[in-house]
């Protein structure tokens, strides 16, 4: 797309909100966007990927700016030095001063930067990272971090059949391939927009990444069947669950926050699941929790985290977490497992998981849990996935990594209660 001097105005703009807010970019970029209706499809998606750039690259691209760290400046290197835009693509909104410094930018050398700065991570995180990867495959994820993460879809397998998805999808015109690993994903080109499309409208699709679509299947939930989703959120992982018990059965969708549960009504009308039941609650020990403690065949944990496993999608995490935030969020994770794991009725099944990357959040958390509460037991996590035909050897438990799996990052493991 050109860049004009309106757009790049509005790039300036959100970025410049962006770089002050306290809370979540995403939330920052939709309420930009809803205060200017104006723009076009297309044109918010390209001053929503520049800022995001910006985002994502921002150590390298501060380290480029010479001191001069303005919106301006940083969204003028994103555009030379991470899209590669020429002085002439550049010329409706860079003067001749700021082409001249733009030349310069790009002629640092990445290889000169030091190791945490040219992979755009802060050096706590660079350091925690190199402690659980070798130097080369860090180097990997970290690129995989910094690119914008692919559109995936999960079909209702209520409404209808993935082929069929698939067909009208391709029938559409939206370039569609099926997923590697999740027997209900799909993976679509480009950022269509989906509000719209009467397949979404019907509750035959929803957007769901499809490594959050494989707990669903480490879970395993069956009809009529007692389950919960402890931290249910939006209820992205509910309406899989709902989908794998056919709707049969008794499913909680308990989470803190009445305004993430909220978001699910409306999916959960498109869904045509009649066995869901959101529930607020006040923390993982509220009275609702506890009457159903020994009660449930199935509950799953996917843990408040860090989020850094979603740094395709969520760049500005890297920058607002730090050791502290991740060791509070640890001790959380801990006493929210340790609630869920009381609802587990013998030979029931607990899944522990979270999109981080760290051990400190992840392995840690699950090993201290294990020698707390020794009736409960692992299950290799690639063998409850190969008994459902999904061929995908991660080990005991569950590791999903961008740059291998093309998903976001995710941990988890699978306990069953002696």
């Amino acid at each position: 797309m050109r860049v004009t001097p309106t757009l790049f105005g509005h790039a300036e703009a959100l970025l410049g909100e962006l770089l002050r807010a306290t809370f979540a970019a995403d939330q920052v970029v939709a309420a930009y966007f809803r205060q200017h209706r104006g723009l076009g499809h297309g044109e918010r998606g390209f001053v929503a990927e520049l800022v995001f750039a910006v985002l994502r690259r921002r150590r390298s691209l501060t380290e480029r700016c010479a001191g001069d760290l303005s919106s301006r400046r940083l969204l003028l290197a994103a555009l030379a030095c991470v899209t590669g835009m020429n002085r002439r693509q550049l010329a409706e909104v860079a003067s001749e001063s700021e082409s001249k410094w733009l030349a310069q930018a790009k002629a640092v050398r990445s290889e000169d930067l030091p190791a945490a700065v040219r992979l755009d991570l802060p050096d706590w995180l660079y350091s925690e990272l190199l402690a659980g990867f070798a130097a080369d495959e860090l180097e990997r994820l970290a690129v995989a971090l910094n690119q914008p993460a692919p559109l995936d879809l999960r079909v209702n397998p209520l409404k209808r059949g993935r082929d069929e998805v698939l067909e009208k999808l391709l029938a559409g015109g939206l370039a569609a391939t099926a997923c590697p690993y999740s027997p209900l994903g799909i993976r679509l080109a480009g950022k269509p927009a989906l509000a719209r499309h009467p397949l979404f409208v019907d509750g035959s699709i929803e957007v769901q990444d499809e490594g959050s679509q494989l707990l669903g299947y480490l879970l395993q939930p069956r009809r009529g069947q007692m389950v919960a989703d402890f931290c249910a959120g939006a209820g992205g992982k509910t309406l899989l669950l709902g989908a794998l018990m056919h709707s049969q059965g008794r499913l909680y969708a308990f989470d803190v926050a009445e305004r993430r549960l909220a978001k699910l009504k409306p999916r959960l009308a498109r869904s045509g699941l009649s066995n869901v039941y959101p529930v607020r609650i006040d923390s993982e020990r509220d009275p609702r929790v506890g009457r159903l403690a020994g009660k449930l065949d199935r509950v799953l944990v996917d843990a408040p985290c860090s989020g850094l496993g979603t740094l395709r999608r969520n760049p500005d995490l890297k920058w607002r977490q730090s050791p502290a935030s991740v060791a509070e969020l640890a001790a959380k994770q801990a006493a929210i497992l340790a609630a869920a794991a009381n609802l587990v009725k013998p030979g029931g099944r607990l899944v522990y998981a979270t999109c981080s990357l760290l051990e400190a959040e992840n392995d840690r958390v699950v090993d201290a849990f294990l020698a707390q509460f020794p009736q409960f037991v692992t299950r290799p996590a690639a063998q409850v996935l190969q008994q459902q035909d999904i061929a995908l050897d991660t080990g005991e438990r569950l590791r999903l990594l961008p740059h291998r799996h093309a998903t976001d990052g995710f941990f988890a493991t699978v306990l069953e209660r002696r």
